[in-house]
């Protein structure tokens, strides 16, 4: 190798050098062995077998044989279901982010009445988020009986335990120039609410609502398959019938309904933020 190719690089005068990794302290060492010995010993705990994957290959290729060319025969009760799922996520979601205002606000430190509130509107908000949507649904199935109604109050709670926390979080970033100026002139913490807060938060609270129609446009597919209405149904009845090219229409529907709600969200959130931007 030529002395040339060993040479450092000549830096020009005025260009900065690329940042480079910074040397580990100990304890952060042993925090990095730690996590790979735990992610060795949860590749152990998840039964990992490269033979049964390889073994089963035969069986997904006639799976997905079976399913083409997908079955139209059933195409107006699906057409009909996806109209179903797209409702339910569409009013959930609404009806979750209108909630969400006022128990973000509550969950705000710099905003809430009382800091017993806080606390209260923060573990109401995590107690959302953190049980899975198939548990609320068959919470509401129990409650309200098979059917849309249970799946769309599963959106609605899920959408105020993801909006919740993103709407709180975005009026504690907001400027406290205003807040502070509208305080000395003696506004109410209702008036500062309405007139700083919420209008600065608005862009991100608007991009927060859009990503949560869109999730629950996916959650909502799953839902119908305890019986909370939506596609999801359908789905499991020709899985369960064993009729894998009707199956294949649904998951083809499916995505072409995520597609659309993913495409039509860029879109607004693109037209409603760009002049803040």
């Amino acid at each position: 190798m030529s002395d040339t190719t060993l040479a450092a690089p000549i830096l020009r005068p005025g260009v900065t050098p690329p940042p480079r990794l910074m040397r580990p302290s100990a304890g952060m060492f042993a925090l990095y062995v730690a996590a790979g010995g735990f992610f060795l010993f949860s590749l152990q705990g998840s039964d990992i077998s490269v033979r049964s994957f390889v073994e089963g290959l035969p069986n997904m290729a006639r799976l997905v044989g079976e399913m083409f060319p997908p079955s139209l025969a059933r195409i107006q009760s699906v057409g009909v279901s996806m109209l179903e799922t797209f409702q339910m996520a569409f009013a959930g979601t609404v009806i979750g982010v209108i909630l969400s205002v006022p128990l973000a606000i509550l969950a705000a430190r710099s905003l809430t009445p009382h800091i017993g509130l806080y606390y209260m509107a923060r573990w109401l908000t995590a107690l959302f988020r953190t049980v899975p949507d198939l548990v609320w649904a068959l919470f509401f199935v129990v409650t309200v009986g098979l059917g849309p109604f249970a799946g769309m109050l599963t959106l609605v709670v899920d959408a105020i335990g993801f909006c919740g926390r993103f709407f709180a979080e975005a009026m504690e970033e907001t400027d406290k120039g205003p807040q502070e100026a509208l305080t000395a002139l003696g506004a109410r913490k209702s008036g500062i609410v309405f007139s700083a807060v919420l209008p600065a938060a608005m862009p991100s609270m608007i991009n927060s609502a859009l990503f949560t129609l869109e999730k629950a446009t996916r959650a909502s597919v799953v839902l119908g398959l305890v019986g909370a209405g939506g596609i999801g149904i359908e789905l499991k009845v020709a899985m369960d019938l064993f009729q894998y090219d009707q199956a294949a229409t649904i998951i083809i529907g499916v995505f072409l309904l995520v597609l659309v709600v993913e495409r039509l969200s860029s879109m607004l959130r693109q037209r409603i933020l760009r002049p803040s931007t």
